[in-house]
């Protein structure tokens, strides 16, 4: 590690080495109770009875539930393949943002996100090939005491995955109408699945030695949409023969993208269509084999399977097997290419669709959307009630606030022996003082930097589920005065798994957190970058905030969206374990900017936060960017322990935090680290030519000056504010944090210098460390003293 060579960025005697881990979780089955599934049996004639016997995984499940996308894949790809076991294809699922489902039949009981190792146990356990007319037949073995494994084909897989309610299926090839088929009536069931089962199928067209004329004139007969994906290719383009890109037959019609693909599967389905959708994804060009080399060895394969009376079930295999000795193995690697190119399309085409169903905006393609077809997408798409104005009313704000509110309940220990023993005790009921409130960081800081400034423009956009406890914060929030424009009400129809949020404090006798329990997976489960970025886009804030409540990716979203908008913005930690966010691993995410052009550009952590923060930042190897790199070497940190300890303490200095703090500056070139009674440590880059580098009334807080001709590099200003009061009557300490970001980002948002604005802020923190409330009601009595800082 290249930290090892500077002395100073090691926090106290705290270095030691990192572990690293890879956690898959793969959540566990909940599979339907027996006397549930023999209850419903009496409608088995009806697709809903084999519903009841189904078993989906509570991964898929809480998916589905929470409208994440979902990407089918087939279990005779395991099973009856010759691929071998490298496929990974539940790992292109996974790093294109989709949730897989191998679909089977496991010891008689279809089976809907298939497990690893219960996909080896059915290879090991010699399955059963599996159509739709074989899924009776072992289910009902198993129903009967005899369990049989089944691999199931596409037309098996395409049944149980519309079942579980999935969309997206990706796979190799399609069956088709085998050559003699008009005489033979050899035709897959894969044609006739598509026909009656409304499932969007990907796959690189049919296998190349069937008759893909015919095939097509068998899927316009069962009214299949086919669709092949152009490539970059203009005007009309061939629809795909497996290994060859090109077939020769015309598709008929051609797809350019995953979203509007996906904008098919959506009318499809509002529409009430059921038949499937087929789009053909050519096999990526550095794998394909020529058309006419492949057709050649294709003539020969069919022509000896012919000699030799490979017919009805043997053909396939026969031929398959030919054709991989005659193309010297080439076929093998083609085939297993273009599958994993098929599933990354099925996934991102998932990912397309996931954000078109959660948006309430028409999908907006000006290349094939005609007259009319808006109005269509905008009354079928789930809908998601907006508390107040349409979206398009969005008016311009001064400060968004990008974050959680809920509903908070605070449990204060009121036991008899609270006075020698303040803490609650485990392991048993305490008597307490439960109140309740609404609250969550996002709501916090944007009241606190509404009622500061007494009704500046501030705009809060959060998400609430259908439910008592969101219609008591939309209730509370008008009675505020709140702008609730942007706070999303999910409905229950579409969102089941929506709770609003709710937060639990455990406090002591004295006030103080013991321990809090959130509730808070609306904003980790749902996803909708698109109209986050139009709500900045059309707010046009001077500062954003966001809070660590989101998902990794969705904080990422939000703050490029800032960014784009040439907003300000602030990152609130929120607690230890959401403070990591922010340094997450960063594959497939918009890397962090570094200053001078930081993607965040303050953050008010307190101390356990920033530990947090900086373990992240150094487990997934932020300390090893050639940017971050660059920027430090500018500090001129040389010999600064003796600086820290000036500037904070010996013990501040021996815990690591400015340490930690300098390290993270490049990334966040203003942190204000809170110390609770300590007060408050406020870090910040200077650059090149800030005139603080040069007045005396600064020079004291100056931890060090640039002296390697870095551009844009000044120095490192430092100071720490003492805390303004020591309170002993604290009332609640709920909201504190936020009441102080709120505060100091209303004065920013003014025009103020932020270390004019701490101690204000600090102030603002107190009034509601006295108030009941988690914002005080008297923040309104800073508000002239705020005023003169920021001017």
């Amino acid at each position: 590690m290249r930290l090892l060579c500077r002395p100073w960025l090691l926090p106290g005697s705290r270095s030691g080495p990192i572990s690293r881990r890879i956690s898959f979780a793969h959540g566990n089955r909940r599979p339907l109770s027996i006397s549930r599934r023999l209850g419903q049996l009496s409608s088995s004639g009806n697709l809903a009875a084999l519903k009841s016997l189904l078993s989906v995984s509570e991964e898929v499940t809480e998916a589905l539930a929470t409208n994440k996308p979902v990407v089918a894949l087939e279990s005779t790809i395991y099973t009856h393949g010759a691929l071998g076991n490298d496929l990974d294809l539940e790992g292109v699922v996974r790093r294109n943002g989709g949730v897989p489902a191998v679909v089977g039949i496991l010891a008689g009981v279809p089976t809907v996100g298939l497990l690893p190792d219960e996909v080896a146990r059915m290879v090991e356990g010699s399955p059963k090939k599996v159509s739709r007319r074989d899924i009776a037949y072992l289910v009902g073995m198993g129903l009967a005491g005899n369990k049989i494994h089944g691999g199931t084909t596409i037309a098996g897989t395409m049944v149980l995955a519309r079942l579980a309610g999935i969309q997206v299926f990706g796979t190799g090839g399609l069956g088709g109408v085998h050559r003699g088929g008009h005489e033979s009536f050899d035709i897959s069931a894969d044609l006739t699945e598509l026909g009656r089962t409304r499932m969007a199928v990907v796959s690189s067209g049919c296998k190349g030695f069937l008759d893909i004329p015919r095939t097509l004139e068998y899927l316009e007969t069962q009214g299949v949409l086919v669709s092949t994906f152009s490539d970059g290719r203009t005007g009309a383009v061939d629809f795909p023969a497996f290994w060859a890109r090109d077939s020769g037959v015309q598709s008929p019609s051609v797809v350019h993208d995953e979203k509007q693909a996906a904008a098919m599967i959506l009318a499809q389905e509002r529409l009430g269509i059921e038949s499937g959708l087929l789009f053909a994804n050519p096999i990526p060009e550095e794998f394909s084999i020529a058309r006419s080399e492949m057709n050649a060895i294709i003539e020969q394969a069919v022509y000896e399977s012919t000699q030799q009376g490979a017919l009805g079930s043997e053909n396939t295999p026969f031929i398959l097997r030919r054709i991989r000795e005659l193309t010297n193995g080439r076929s093998v690697p083609a085939n297993k290419a273009l599958v994993r190119a098929n599933v990354e399309r099925a996934t991102k085409i998932a990912v397309a669709l996931s954000r078109l169903a959660a948006s309430e905006f028409a999908p907006s393609n000006e290349s094939v959307e005609q007259p009319g077809t808006s109005q269509l997408f905008r009354s079928s798409i789930p809908s998601i009630s907006e508390a107040s104005s349409e979206t398009q009313g969005i008016s311009q704000a001064d400060i968004l606030v990008a974050g959680s509110v809920a509903v908070d309940l605070s449990c204060d220990y009121v036991g008899e022996d609270s006075l020698e023993h303040p803490a609650p005790h485990l392991h048993t009921s305490n008597p307490a003082h439960v109140g309740q409130s609404v609250g969550g960081v996002g709501r916090n800081v944007a009241l606190a930097a509404q009622r500061v400034m007494q009704n500046p423009q501030v705009r809060l956009c959060s998400m609430i589920g259908d439910d008592l406890a969101g219609s008591t914060i939309l209730s509370s929030m008008q009675a505020n005065g709140m702008d609730v424009s942007c706070v999303r009400q999910l409905s229950r129809e579409h969102y089941p798994a929506s709770r609003t949020a709710q937060y639990v404090a455990v406090n002591d006798a004295n006030k103080n957190l013991v321990l809090g329990m959130a509730d808070m997976g609306i904003f980790t489960a749902h996803s909708f970058p698109e109209r986050w970025s139009f709500t900045v886009k059309e707010s046009k804030p001077k500062w954003l905030v966001v809070d660590g409540n989101w998902a990794d990716r969705d904080i990422r979203a939000w703050i490029q969206a800032g960014k784009q908008n040439n907003a300000h913005v602030a990152f609130e930690p929120v607690s230890q374990e959401k403070s990591a966010r922010l340094f997450c691993n960063e594959k497939n995410l918009e890397s962090l900017g570094v200053f001078p052009h930081p993607s965040v550009d303050l953050a008010t952590p307190n101390q356990y936060e920033l530990a947090a923060m900086h373990a992240a930042a150094q487990r997934h190897e932020y300390f090893e960017d050639p940017r971050w790199w660059d920027i430090i070497d500018a500090f001129g940190m040389r010999g600064a322990r003796d600086r820290f300890v000036k500037l904070t303490s010996a013990s501040m200095t021996d815990s690591g935090i400015p340490q930690q703090v300098i390290q993270l500056l490049p990334y966040i070139p203003t942190i204000i680290t809170k110390m609770g009674n300590y007060g408050a440590l406020l870090t910040m880059v200077l650059g090149k030519d800030d005139p603080r580098l040069l007045e005396p009334a600064h020079d004291k807080f100056i931890l060090s000056r640039s002296f390697n001709d870095h551009p844009q590099v000044g120095g490192i200003y430092m100071r720490l504010f003492p805390a303004v009061e020591q309170v002993e009557d604290v009332v609640s300490v709920n909201g504190v944090g936020d009441t102080f970001l709120g505060v100091l980002i209303a004065g920013l948002a003014q025009g103020g210098k932020v270390e004019n604005l701490v101690n204000i802020a600090q102030k603002g923190a107190v009034l509601t460390l006295r108030s009941p409330q988690s914002v005080s009601e008297n923040l309104g009595t800073l508000r002239s003293e705020l005023i003169a800082a920021a001017s």
